[in-house]
């Protein structure tokens, strides 16, 4: 059996889910589950409306409720017609009419919890898994609804909830894989679960694709693919440099890189059960089914390029925390981590000598509060508007002289940060965030004009 996840854009609308019928229609011999994610912003205007409502403004978060109402309306009317929107319009009206109360419930408390939070989050997911399933049965595909909160079963972390495999893996034998041998397809909410008590939670933003992961692994799929629509892992952002190219295969270490420093294809948790039970992913394009996009492998064959990709992640601040005061004082690092860890602040990459530690972290809010407190262990400055540049190739661990070629490239660039990661996949370094297209289309220049076919399209 396969797993097909079909990402915001690939069930945004009545076109889009029609699509999406028709590929998974190409694939029924291979038994596929079929996850998606909530449509495209929807995830979105649901947290609008939740904050609306906890900050005690109840006439815009209900406003917001009704918009997205109409919009699921229309959508299932259009892929229904008439007669089955009837017969289906009473279960989405039910649907809205808990919302609207939940809405109601959070104004009048006046406090959006995490709990709260989760639950609200949740209908994205559920209402696009009943509008595709009713419209999947409309256009001839013998469907199953599962909800996935009997199914993913996690801890009580709400707004980040980790899976409790054991039990999921369990609940998935139990409720998915009898509907596959009676010839059925599965269609699942990704990014929601619920606790062993009951209680509905999520596993955070972009996290279908980590449930179709889960899913595949639980049930021990052949492949998991994840529709979106770009036909593939890209040699960069095709924003950046018009001369993107589409990667064919990459290996699961690679491609988690990437994830983790800026690809926005992939979640970077979406391969860690793939890899455990060793599933190749494949990335596709609702949008042009008929390419072959980019497979993903515990093994990639082996490139004579020097490396597969350039990632970029902006909005990025240098957090620089120097001490002359404690030179080798015991502890001075562990003070330092404790500090980022109560303000639930994480790290990129790290530089550090014997009294000073560079710090990079995504832009955010917190940082004048958590620079004050770590004032208190040292002097501390911190600078905005950078940028990580992260190269990545396995062959990176066997090329002798790459780090000189790279920065040879980049002589007259302002280069703040450089690390060369533990993984040895990936040579990182931070710059201004102003320079980001010229030096990102300078290194693919220079690295990518030669393309190993058996890898590169």
């Amino acid at each position: 059996m396969i797993v097909m996840k079909f990402g915001g854009t690939s069930v945004e609308n009545a076109k889009a889910i029609e699509r999406a019928a028709a590929i998974v229609k190409g694939r029924l011999e291979q038994q596929p589950v079929v996850v998606v994610s909530a449509m495209a912003k929807v995830t979105d205007q649901l947290l609008a409306m939740a904050r609306a409502a906890g900050s005690g403004d109840r006439k815009t978060a209900l406003k917001l409720c009704r918009a997205l109402q109409e919009r699921h309306y229309n959508t299932a009317g259009e892929l229904l017609g008439t007669a089955l929107f009837t017969e289906f319009h009473s279960d989405l009206a039910a649907d809205f009419e808990n919302l609207e109360e939940l809405l109601r419930g959070i104004s009048a408390v006046g406090e959006l919890t995490p709990r709260t939070t989760d639950y609200v989050a949740a209908f994205g997911e559920m209402l696009s898994s009943k509008i595709v399933t009713a419209a999947f049965a409309a256009l001839g595909l013998a469907s199953a609804l599962v909800d996935s909160r009997d199914c993913i079963i996690t801890d009580s972390t709400h707004m980040r909830a980790a899976p409790l495999f054991e039990e999921t893996n369990g609940c998935l034998q139990a409720r998915v894989a009898p509907l596959l041998a009676a010839g059925k397809v599965p269609v699942m909410g990704g990014f929601i679960g619920s606790s062993k008590a009951g209680i509905t939670t999520t596993i955070g933003r972009g996290g279908s694709d980590y449930s179709a992961a889960i899913i595949g692994a639980g049930l021990d799929a052949g492949r998991i693919e994840i529709w979106t629509d770009v036909d593939g892992m890209m040699t960069t952002d095709p924003n950046l440099c018009a001369d993107a190219r589409r990667i064919k295969v990459i290996s699961f270490d690679e491609a988690a890189e990437l994830a983790y420093f800026g690809a926005k294809v992939l979640h970077p948790a979406t391969v860690l059960p793939a890899v455990q039970k060793n599933i190749p992913v494949y990335v596709l394009n609702s949008r042009n089914p008929g390419c072959e996009g980019t497979r993903i492998s515990a093994r990639a064959p082996r490139c004579r390029n020097s490396f597969k990709a350039i990632a970029v992640k902006k909005r990025i601040t240098i957090v620089d925390v120097a001490a002359p005061r404690m030179q080798l004082a015991h502890g001075f690092l562990r003070g330092i981590f404790e500090t980022f860890d109560r303000h639930a602040v994480a790290v990129d990459v790290v530089s550090t000598s014997e009294v000073s530690v560079s710090l990079t972290v995504d832009s955010t809010e917190s940082i004048p509060a958590l620079a004050a407190d770590l004032a208190k262990l040292a002097d501390v400055k911190y600078e905005g508007r950078k940028a990580i540049v992260c190269l990545v190739g396995e062959n990176l661990r066997e090329t002798p002289g790459i780090a000189a070629r790279v920065f040879g490239e980049l002589a007259d660039v302002k280069i703040r940060m450089i690390s060369q990661g533990a993984s040895e996949i990936n040579l990182t370094f931070v710059i201004e965030e102003d320079v980001v297209p010229e030096v990102v289309r300078r290194l693919h220049k220079a690295f990518f004009s030669d393309l190993d076919a058996e890898v590169f399209a």
